[in-house]
């Protein structure tokens, strides 16, 4: 054996034989490097190789990539090597068999398996694809060329092609820079060797995204590829894949095994430990799902929806978890399900948390042991066992934010004062400010900032540089809040102020320009109406001095029965009794 240092991920070369034949272009799949730091594959041990994919490379050099063993016999029941093997070559006939009396010296063995170790091999044992298990994938690609295993590939090919399942898809986005802007896609994809990400940009993406689909099986060559960037990417591959204009993608409608999704999965109790911006793996049973929200990215001033959750699993320890867009909105977290995350991004903000990023795949009540494993303890007692929370409860959504506070207690503690803090509080609107409420914005996707009006039916859109010849309306609604202790002053964007008012955006900025009195009468059947505010606070420069600034990032209609739960609980902290020992 021989190590071979490869980037963030080292392999395991071999020599093998087959007690007549030798080769020495043999690796262990990533998977299977334990097996060796463990001790179990020594020199001079009896393997079998249960699964494993043949690459012809340089000509007509075979690189054999096993992929699950057994181990028969170790290295120190051996204890040397077994005949006298020479290195394969198709072009030349069988070793001839070693004498009898040289066979007697051999340790006594049972009699192996055809291509076993000692026995006689009916076929070339470097010539087939998993000749063990039939229908793993594809030997032959459409055209009747090799199948490349994933962990074979590296820039320095020119010609391959991999049979791979779509493991995770995102949805198209943007970029803008000084060179220029466009848009792209990432997929992960797998076969029984590995997984690599693969991007495809721009023309690549009108060519790719709508056809290629989640979970289903292709061929894919000639894409470029170069060293992976771990910042983005926790794939246990030193290289990813980019689509070009030579790159085919070919549906493979053979009956395969390739695996689904792969989870390298940490503890949560090892979280901190961590260090800060690490894309990990992550399992743990929903606790409890907190209601979606709405943040403006300060880089774009996109609108983004989020909802954040807290994950336990066995280590009696829980995290909040943020989920992001289409994947925040489509959650359902009432029946507690399990939830794997697959490239979360840590963060240290205030304690430990973890969040979504736009290559993470999540999915709900996986089919996979470590679920069923983590369902069966929640279900029989884990759900009542005492938690440590290594997020701060101070803040974060999952955190403060389901806090109930007033105003006056907010004010007293000075939240804010130093970095963001959330909380809930339940409120009235006692004002909403009629005058810029609405106003024209720029059409173009994930900009929103205000255009300016050239009088010559253009619009300009400063952030883009351009000239448009329509815009779209779009609320920010300046309200006064009151409880019971105090008022504060706070902004609703967009969609949380539609929700407000009981009405579009585009309904509001048609009638202000048409019909005044209905106009104003939104804003005052908007008033002295109850709710449970999501409340953001920070502290902003404005003109050189510090001005606390709060923002609504979700809110809904007062709910009295979930409000009343709340106040029993509040109560029984306070007295220290129980509903149960009353």
């Amino acid at each position: 054996m021989k190590r071979i240092p490869t980037g963030s991920q080292e392999r395991y070369r071999l020599l093998v034989s087959d007690g007549e034949w030798s080769s020495s272009f043999a690796m262990l799949a990533t998977h299977l490097n334990c097996k060796v730091t463990e001790g179990v594959i020594t020199n001079n041990c009896i393997i079998q190789m249960n699964r494993y994919v043949c690459n012809t490379v340089q000509g007509n050099k075979k690189v054999l990539i096993i992929l699950e063993m057994k181990l028969e016999r170790t290295g120190e029941e051996v204890g040397l090597k077994l005949g006298d093997p020479v290195n394969y070559d198709p072009n030349k006939s069988r070793p001839q068999q070693q004498p009898m009396q040289q066979q007697r010296s051999q340790p006594h063995l049972p009699t192996p398996s055809m291509g076993a170790i000692g026995g006689t091999p009916q076929r070339n044992p470097l010539g087939e694809h998993n000749p063990l298990k039939q229908g793993i994938s594809p030997s032959k690609t459409p055209t009747g060329g090799n199948v490349h295993p994933i962990c074979s590939l590296t820039p320095y090919q020119n010609k391959w092609t991999v049979c791979v399942r779509v493991n995770n898809k995102t949805d198209i986005r943007t970029w803008s820079n000084s060179r220029g802007e466009g848009k792209l896609f990432s997929m992960d994809l797998i076969d029984e060797s590995g997984e690599i990400r693969a991007t495809a940009f721009n023309e690549q993406v009108d060519k790719f995204h709508d056809t290629i689909e989640l979970n289903k099986v292709y061929f894919i060559s000639s894409a470029t590829l170069k060293p992976a960037n771990k910042q983005y990417c926790n794939l246990m591959n030193d290289y990813e894949m980019t689509f070009n204009k030579m790159t085919e993608v070919t549906p493979c409608h053979e009956v395969t095994s390739i695996p689904t999704m792969q989870f390298n999965f940490v503890p949560i109790d090892q979280l901190e430990s961590l260090n800060k911006d690490t894309l990990i793996d992550i399992i743990g049973v929903c606790k409890e799902a907190h209601d979606i929200s709405t943040v403006i990215q300060k880089t774009s001033g996109r609108e983004l929806k989020k909802r954040d959750m807290q994950l336990l699993d066995e280590t009696q320890r829980e995290v909040r978890l943020t989920l992001w867009g289409s994947q925040a909105e489509n959650f359902d977290g009432s029946q507690q399900p399990i939830v794997a995350v697959k490239g979360a991004k840590l963060s240290d903000f205030n304690g430990r948390c973890l969040s979504t990023i736009a290559s993470s795949a999540v999915q709900i009540n996986p089919d996979i042991r470590e679920a069923h494993k983590l369902k069966g303890w929640f279900d029989n007692g884990g759900c009542n066992i005492g938690t440590v929370n290594l997020s701060n409860q101070r803040s974060g959504f999952g955190g403060a934010n389901d806090t109930f506070k007033t105003f006056g207690e907010a004010m007293a503690e000075k939240l804010g004062s130093i970095e963001s803090d959330f909380y809930k509080n339940k409120a009235y609107i006692t004002l909403i400010r009629h005058d810029n409420s609405v106003y024209a914005a720029c059409p173009s996707d994930n900009c929103n900032k205000k255009v300016i009006d050239l009088n010559n039916g253009m619009y300009r859109c400063e952030k883009c540089g351009r000239e448009y010849d329509t815009f779209q309306w779009r609320l920010m609604l300046q309200m006064n809040l009151m409880d019971c202790t105090n008022t504060v002053w706070a902004t609703a964007f967009h969609d949380i102020a539609e929700e407000i008012l009981g009405t579009t955006a585009e309904n509001i900025g048609n009638l202000k320009e048409t019909d005044h009195d209905a106009f104003t009468k939104f804003f005052i059947n908007a008033t002295f109406k109850e709710y449970v505010f999501n409340l953001r606070v920070k502290m902003e420069s404005y003109n050189d001095e510090g001005r606390l600034k709060t923002s609504v990032n979700g809110c809904k209609p007062l709910d009295l029965k979930e409000y009343n739960k709340l106040l029993i609980d509040e109560i029984e902290k306070l007295s220290g009794v129980s509903k149960g020992e009353c």
